[in-house]
């Protein structure tokens, strides 16, 4: 068996992070396997995108261990994480407003990779038929949910095997949210990896395996998302506004 296939793909180990003297997490664990979708759930603030800057190299002030794909991660920078591929789709889309949606995918094309998923704007469009609609419009011109369709897309054409989406449901309307739903199962079951930051427990019990729940930087919940649904004390008393 392929090694790859038998580990984790993604594992994180005592994870503490830093604001300069600030301390933000606390002994963080959790891990992701191929083809499996988690959520990284928890009220604003409580962590879950600075756990995903940590795991992706854009936090200094971090320390632990994070091993993806059977390497020791946690000393390298952004980019050459991105090249190993592991994808970041932030919560304030970053596309190039002046460029095309053509022309914005165009910008995250990376080599094929061994036991990935190789992705063409052809196959993108099927996935995201609104961006199949507009190959020529300017970034600038699109409404935030389709920004953030073209964000998670052009994250897609670098051929990742793990893909972090920082609250991908958060203001876009009704019917975004139902497309990135179907697009992250269909990432599933082409095999890719997907770690969702939600605050949103519908959203995320709709696409995920497994949910880990995070409070003021502590990780206080790990299970299946069945088990979760099945626990309204800890939704109570870590998810409820």
């Amino acid at each position: 068996m392929n090694k790859h296939l038998a580990a984790p793909l993604l594992q994180v180990r005592a994870l503490h992070a830093f604001y300069g003297r600030a301390q933000v997490l606390f002994d963080l664990n959790l891990e992701v396997q191929r083809g499996e979708v988690v959520a990284l759930l928890g009220r604003n603030g409580a962590g879950k995108s600075t756990t995903m800057k940590a795991i992706m190299g854009l936090l200094a002030g971090s320390q632990g261990q994070i091993i993806f794909r059977d390497q020791d991660i946690g000393r390298l920078k952004a980019h050459q994480i991105a090249r190993l591929g592991m994808a970041y789709v932030p919560e304030d889309r970053r596309i190039f407003t002046e460029l095309s949606v053509v022309q914005n995918l165009d910008l995250g094309r990376q080599p094929v990779r061994v036991d990935a998923v190789h992705w063409t704007p052809e196959k993108l469009f099927a996935l995201f038929p609104t961006l199949g609609d507009m190959p020529r419009r300017p970034g600038g011109q699109m409404s935030g949910g389709e920004q953030q369709m073209l964000t998670v897309a052009r994250s897609l054409m670098g051929n990742p095997y793990l893909i972090l989406l920082d609250e991908p449901s958060e203001g876009v309307a009704p019917v975004i949210v139902e497309q990135m739903a179907e697009m992250i199962l269909q990432l599933k079951r082409a095999g890719m990896a997907v770690l969702l930051s939600e605050q949103n427990l519908h959203f995320a019990a709709l696409v995920s395996d497994r949910a880990c729940v995070i409070e003021s930087g502590h990780l206080r919940y790990q299970g299946s998302m069945q088990q979760l649904l099945n626990e309204p004390a800890v939704q109570q008393a870590y998810l409820a506004l």
